[in-house]
Formats: C-alpha cells, structure tokens, sequence
C-alpha cells in the first residue's frame, strides 16, 4: 500500500528536510491584529519575523481548530490517486483537532475503503511533532509498510520530550496557563517559566527561573537528565519565537555533549507561536522513562 506522510502546520519540522522527503502539511489559520492568514508548512523567516514584531507591538494572535471537512478537502485529492496517509497530528491534551481528525477518518473510509487514514495523536506539538517526522519518513524510505510505521510512532510519541522557556508570562495568561496576578509580578521580577509538554500532552509549568541566561541553563540540564542518546538516528530540535541567538546557544552546549547528535534550529509556528509569544525557546527530543 503506498502511503503519504502528513503533519498539521503546528509541527516544526526543518523545510529542507521536509522538501526532501516529501513531506505534506494539513494548513492551519491564524490571526495577526485584524488579518486572517493560512500557514500552509514551514513560513519563511521574513514571515515569522513580521509576525513576532506584530506580537511585540501589540498585535492579538489566535488560532482555529481544523474541522473534519477541512481534513477531507485537503486529503481526498491524495486518496483519488491511490494514497493512504499517516499523520502526525497536534496533542490531543492541547486541540481537539485529533477528534476532528478521527471523524474525517470514519467519513473517508466509507467512500475509499482500499485506503486507509491514519491520524496518530503525537501528544507533542512543534519541534516534537518535527521529531517524529523524521521518523516517518527514514521508516517510510527504508520500505516500512504504513501499518508498521504508525505502530513504531505510537511508541514514540510517549517519549518525546519538550523543554521550554517563555519569555513573556502575558501570553501564558491569555491562555489560562497562569493568573493575571502571577503574571504581571512574574513580569516585574523578571520571571521566566520552564514548562514542558507531560505524559498526558498537556502543556505544564515546571519552575521558575528569575532572567533568561538562567532560564536556558535550566533547559540544557533538563535536557541532559532525560536524552536518550542511543537514539542517535533521531534528529534533537530546538525551536524559537525569533530568539535566534539564544538557540544557536543551546545548541552549541548539546553539541559539545553529543558531538555526533542532528540537531536543527527552527522558526517556532504561528500556530503555536500565537500562544506562547515572542522570546520562548524549547528543545524537543527522544527522552527516556519518565522522571518519578
């Protein structure tokens, strides 16, 4: 059965490797001020530089949820010639655009029952989602049938890992994440919040770091105390919200630990980028067993 890789347009996964690999993207939409936008995969940086600038002046950013219908538009042309798909779709513990993505299955399967859709819930989203990506596609070029591959990647989405800092507790408060109150102090002291994407996909404060020097420190020990190094095929990303000289920071601390380690810097989404502001910063990689 041949098959085709997809993933929604909150994944991070690295342009050049995507157009390689022959990797498709689900549009999402976004809003900047008053303008509605379509993100169709991986913007271009003057794009995702004009939309942190936006957010710095005091444009409001939001998002949409894709419906079942969006997902049949976008996916029967691919089943009229003979695909299935996989897809890697944005944490059931942060969207509802998995459930939107099992209806569309049921609906599909009723008029192509040859073919098959396979929506996996990742519970991971941006660099996590380009992770698996990867994945996907090593797994679909090395002759992996569409079955096997979502069956490895299920495996997977429970150890995938995501470390962030955010740099402006306001957009934490927007989204329900933090109290109004926490975040106008957190702002006047400096505070920057370590979160992390839990077991459950659900985005979750883990500590408080008081400047932002101190906040990557505490990703790269965070990091350090869960990367599975013996997944060394498996790309380590780490994502920024126009921040690009604290990732190129990060990344050469865990390239002096794992010198060998493929590690890519990338524009976080506006699909997520609309939630968590400019500034944030996040590694996303194959971790052991959860810490007790």
């Amino acid at each position: 059965m041949k098959y085709l890789i997809f993933a929604d347009a909150s994944a991070d996964i690295d342009k050049k490797f995507g157009d390689e690999h022959d990797i498709h993207y689900i549009p999402m939409e976004y809003s900047l001020g008053e303008e509605m936008r379509k993100c169709c995969g991986v913007e271009p940086e003057e794009v995702m530089k004009a939309f942190y600038n936006g957010q710095r002046n005091g444009d409001l950013t939001k998002t949409s949820q894709i419906s079942p219908y969006m997902y049949r538009e976008y996916l029967e042309p691919y089943f009229k010639e003979g695909y299935s798909v996989l897809y890697l779709c944005l944490s059931s513990g942060l969207s509802s655009t998995y459930q939107s993505a099992l209806l569309a299955k049921e609906e599909l399967k009723e008029d192509y029952p040859e073919l098959d859709f396979y929506p996996i819930d990742t519970l991971a989203a941006t660099g996590g989602m380009g992770v698996l990506a990867e994945r996907a596609a090593r797994n679909l070029e090395a002759g992996m049938s569409v079955e096997d591959n979502y069956n490895d990647l299920l495996k997977c989405t429970a150890n995938i890992r995501h470390w962030f800092m955010v740099e402006d507790l306001m957009y934490l408060k927007r989204g329900g994440r933090v109290s109004a109150t926490t975040a106008v102090v957190g702002s006047a002291l400096n505070i920057k919040p370590i979160l992390k994407i839990d077991e459950n996909g659900k985005l979750i404060t883990i500590a408080k770091k008081r400047g932002s020097k101190s906040a990557m420190g505490e990703l790269i020990e965070l990091f350090k105390k869960t990367y599975d190094s013996s997944c060394k095929d498996d790309v380590i990303s780490i994502v920024h919200a126009d921040a690009c000289e604290g990732a190129l920071e990060i990344k050469q601390k865990i390239q002096e630990l794992y010198p060998e380690a493929t590690i890519r810097i990338g524009y976080l989404s506006p699909i997520i980028g609309a939630h968590t502001g400019p500034g944030m910063i996040a590694i996303c990689h194959l971790g052991m067993n959860w810490e007790k």
